[in-house]
């Protein structure tokens, strides 16, 4: 009789040890979901280096209303005092005439940011390569702290990827543009980020890939 136990005793433990599996995983998930919408909502102002703004879409040179958000945002800590200097940074697409950055740089020089007050990274083509190429900018440029601007969800994967890059950062995330329309939009982004996050976690790398970074 006990032999024939044993087969249902071990499936028993095996679906335990499964669901156990499951449920920490969910925990797992679940609470980093949870900081992504608490960083979401910091807006920390702390004097750094540089603002960073995180490219978006560009069209011949003009910014799509995510990135005029960003960059609205950007100028206004600018004035605050919060950095002497904004950083636009993001590459472009084959054929692009502008790049994110620029395109971002021409947006705040327009808007009467002096010119020795913004530099354009033209690099980046996701959220990852975008800090990698911030940090390796700010090592010529002495910049050790900043503050980043991008969208509130996007705010704790930005930042946590720019810290593994050995630079300061807070964040400083846009509560105007299209992202922030509705709660909506707000919670599908809050979810998008939370698996995005969640892949970088895993594999330190980019999960544009998986049609997820929003940066």
């Amino acid at each position: 009789m006990a032999e024939r136990r044993a087969p249902g005793r071990w499936l028993l433990r095996l679906l335990r040890l499964l669901l156990g599996a499951v449920l920490v995983a969910g925990l797992v998930v679940g609470g980093m979901g949870f900081r992504v919408w608490q960083v979401a909502r910091v807006d920390d102002r702390s004097a750094a280096d540089v603002v960073m703004v995180l490219g978006a879409a560009q069209y011949n040179g003009e910014p799509s209303e995510v990135l005029g958000a960003r960059l609205d945002h950007a100028a206004r800590l600018w004035r605050a005092g919060v950095a002497p200097v904004i950083a636009t940074v993001g590459g472009g697409r084959p054929g692009d005439a502008y790049t994110e950055a620029e395109a971002g740089r021409r947006y705040l020089l327009s808007y009467g940011i002096p010119a020795d007050a913004v530099v354009a990274v033209g690099a980046g083509s996701d959220t990852l390569s975008s800090v990698r190429a911030l940090a390796e900018r700010g090592e010529v440029a002495g910049w050790s702290s900043a503050v980043i601007v991008s969208d509130p969800g996007h705010s704790l994967r930005a930042r946590t990827m720019a810290r593994d890059t050995g630079l300061d950062v807070q964040v400083s995330p846009t509560r105007s543009g299209p992202v922030v329309q509705t709660r909506q939009i707000q919670a599908r982004y809050i979810v998008r980020e939370t698996a995005a996050l969640v892949y970088y976690k895993l594999t330190r790398d980019s999960a544009e890939s998986l049609g997820t970074d929003l940066g």
